[in-house]
């Protein structure tokens, strides 16, 4: 297989669970509910993206002509000694899944990594994973209903994108991230008030943004 990737890095995780954290971002092209082009958002059934991904041309993208070659530019692109602590990967897009299989899961670990996938869930996820994040969009049917965090991002319209809709999930973190847009500190304000109303649930800040990181 031929791995279409945007863009491979070296940073902190911004946001979840694992905020802090180093990590490599294998960031692939590509995804299944927007194509990506401006031209296109009103149409798509996630409306809200703010990242980019579409081709290949970010720092380290490229295509990938095989499992071993796509982890070994993941390990060169971690380039610090771990001291003990097992890197760590974070595959994400677009949509990861649409790419991310076994064979690039088993080479990812023989590298020595521990993997972690951002999905909105509309594709099941391949074993070996060892960190699943879920980020349900809008209308668009969620195949992927358990794993280590749920985070949804906040207010949606759509009514099976509200957080009641998947509390009865299998996912040991819910959180709510605040929607990322010109209305930015009253979608915080409603997410503030949604977590202190209903404890299941918290708050999930994009600090990579607040702290100007990639």
């Amino acid at each position: 297989m031929t791995y279409s990737v945007k863009e491979i890095y070296y940073t902190l995780q911004g946001e979840g669970a694992h905020t802090g954290r180093p990590a490599v971002f294998l960031r692939f092209s590509g995804c299944n509910l927007w194509s990506g082009r401006e031209a296109h958002r009103e149409q798509a059934i996630c409306r809200f993206c703010d990242t980019g991904f579409v081709g290949v041309d970010g720092p380290g993208g490229g295509k990938f002509e095989s499992a071993e070659e796509l982890a070994a530019a993941v390990a060169k692109c971690w380039g610090v000694t771990s001291n003990g602590v097992r890197p760590y990967v974070v595959c994400t897009g677009g949509e990861p899944l649409l790419q991310l299989d076994e064979s690039a899961i088993a080479a990812l670990h023989d590298a020595g990594f521990e993997i972690g996938v951002e999905s909105n869930g509309t594709i099941e996820a391949p074993d070996g994973i060892d960190w699943l994040c879920i980020s349900p969009k809008g209308s668009a049917s969620l195949k992927q209903r358990s794993g280590d965090e749920l985070k949804l991002v906040y207010p949606q319209l759509e009514k099976s994108a509200q957080p009641a809709e998947f509390e009865h999930l299998s996912f040991q973190h819910f959180f709510l991230q605040p929607l990322d847009s010109p209305d930015r500190d009253e979608n915080t304000r409603q997410a503030v008030e949604y977590c202190k109303q209903n404890p299941r649930w918290k708050l999930s800040v994009q600090t990579h943004k607040y702290l100007g990181l990639d």
